[in-house]
């Protein structure tokens, strides 16, 4: 039988490998058949509705004390993050958004020490080091002409990542409280009240009478993939693993997004993704790596103590 423990690093697996396609999916919708602001809103009213949906099977009320942490998960965790995440990616290459977002375990280690007081040894400062330049420098690089990336894009991509972090962090203990579906419908509900004002005129704006069948199943997938989906999953795992665990996945998403753009580069001559992926990108993508395993590994932190 399987353990919780091995369904949580599963559900891990698959929410990230769900997010690697999305990059390339939702850069497809914007900003032509949808602006990214809009999509924020369907993303978090479809997928909040679909939560309240499952809350009707869990009779379960949070203390009013909590009240405010679960405000500051849904305003960090929900809103700001899907509204840099998507404004991001509109104006930036998806292999980018995917290789920057892989240093949110490095911000997550950061928060963790200041909130958690989780320590700092020696081999996660050196991983914050290695992996925190290779993210500074791939979020300069936008600005370098290359692909279709963006220097704006990529800060609003390292933007979303930071609050992520501080939400993985902020939400844990409400976790070990509570039902997932209970916590993740008052995100949903407070982050949906924050994004409101900022999104809903985008909507307004969205002629969905233009849109094809290949629109719409790219836009489904959207709001029940790496939205519905992936924040349950997200919920499950946080039950039984840390949350400098949870984020160390993401390294995933980068690898899922490069196998897709080198697939469409490939099969199509003039594809827009042809100069995305690039050897200072890759370097940049290694350093992120090299800086997540280090921060994330017993084996590492007893190599340096011996030495």
């Amino acid at each position: 039988m399987v353990s919780n423990k091995a369904k949580a690093h599963i559900a891990l697996l698959s929410l990230n490998i769900i997010y690697g396609a999305n990059y390339l999916i939702a850069k497809g919708l914007m900003p032509n058949k949808i602006g990214p602001s809009a999509l924020v809103f369907l993303r978090i009213t479809g997928a909040g509705l679909l939560f309240l949906l499952l809350k009707f099977f869990v009779k379960e009320r949070v203390q009013k004390k909590d009240i405010p942490r679960l405000l500051l998960c849904g305003i960090l965790g929900v809103a700001t993050n899907q509204y840099f995440s998507m404004n991001g990616l509109s104006l930036t290459s998806p292999v980018d958004a995917a290789i920057i977002v892989t240093a949110m375990p490095i911000f997550t280690v950061i928060i963790s020490y200041f909130l958690l007081k989780e320590p700092l040894t020696t081999s996660r400062i050196l991983g914050i080091f290695i992996g925190g330049s290779g993210a500074v420098l791939l979020i300069y690089l936008g600005n370098s002409g290359l692909g279709t990336g963006s220097l704006k894009g990529n800060i609003f991509i390292g933007l979303n990542a930071l609050s992520f972090a501080f939400y993985l962090v902020l939400v844990k203990p409400m976790m070990a409280k509570y039902q997932p579906i209970t916590v993740i419908v008052w995100t949903f509900f407070f982050g949906f009240l924050f994004m409101f004002p900022f999104c809903f005129g985008q909507l307004l704006q969205t002629d969905f009478s233009t849109y094809t069948s290949s629109n719409w199943t790219s836009l489904f997938y959207v709001i029940i993939g790496p939205t519905f989906l992936a924040y349950l999953l997200n919920m499950f795992a946080l039950q039984y693993v840390k949350p400098t665990v949870s984020s160390s996945y993401i390294y995933v998403q980068p690898a899922v997004a490069m196998i897709l753009v080198a697939g469409i580069s490939y099969f199509i001559i003039d594809s827009q993704y042809k100069g995305d992926i690039t050897i200072p990108k890759l370097l940049c993508c290694a350093f992120i790596f090299i800086g997540v395993y280090l921060i994330s590994s017993n084996r590492s932190i007893k190599w340096l103590r011996r030495k």
